[in-house]
């Protein structure tokens, strides 16, 4: 028996597992003391977020269509990485592979919690400069559209809602208020809130 969230485990069974996640179940008592299930989705990899930032103020989106919600989506370039990788050499290989660019200079902004009632899935989110542009070597399961833009339509597309996935809206989100706190060279700052 352990504690776990507030709720008393008796036991654990795992009801699915692939290469890419584990789903568990855990039976005992919830924090209320009435007996219950809880279960969990555990990612294999950690979530990896690349914001690529260009000298002039733009940066790279991709789209592409997403099975789960059968959407189309406008994302920062991100993936998976294994917990066994430092995630920055994750970042390094999912830029290249989803965008083509290879970056000078990598500073990490963010790590998170994805969806913590439901997943215990990590997220490390870099924002990538000095960008170099190379061949885009995708993943056979992606069918992606790489987009560059002012990084003030990327803002715009978050507030408007056309962005909505969540990794993507938080790293935006987060690069705006650094570059208006002085958190970002002065020089990158001045070129994403200023061209539209």
């Amino acid at each position: 028996m352990i504690r776990r969230g507030g709720w008393t485990v008796d036991a654990k069974t795992t009801v699915f597992d692939n290469p890419w996640l584990e789903l568990n179940t855990y039976d005992g008592t919830r924090p209320d003391g009435k007996p219950g299930t809880y279960a969990v989705m555990s990612p294999k990899n950690f979530a990896i977020l690349i914001l690529p930032l260009f000298a002039d103020g733009t940066t790279m989106l991709v789209g592409q269509p997403r099975f789960a919600l059968d959407n189309y989506s406008w994302e920062i370039p991100e993936g998976g990485g294994p917990k066994s990788q430092a995630p920055l050499d994750s970042a390094k290989r999912e830029l290249k592979e989803e965008t083509g660019l290879t970056a000078d200079h990598w500073q990490e902004i963010l790590q998170a919690e994805v969806s913590n009632s439901i997943s215990d899935e990590l997220a490390f989110g870099f924002i990538a400069t000095g960008l170099t542009q190379g061949e885009a070597e995708p993943d056979g399961t992606e069918e992606l559209t790489p987009r560059r833009l002012a990084f003030r339509a990327a803002l715009d597309a978050v507030m408007s809602g056309e962005i909505r996935d969540l990794c993507s809206v938080a790293m935006i989100l987060k690069a705006h208020y650094m570059a208006q706190t002085g958190r970002l060279a002065p020089a990158l700052a001045q070129a994403m809130l200023n061209r539209e």
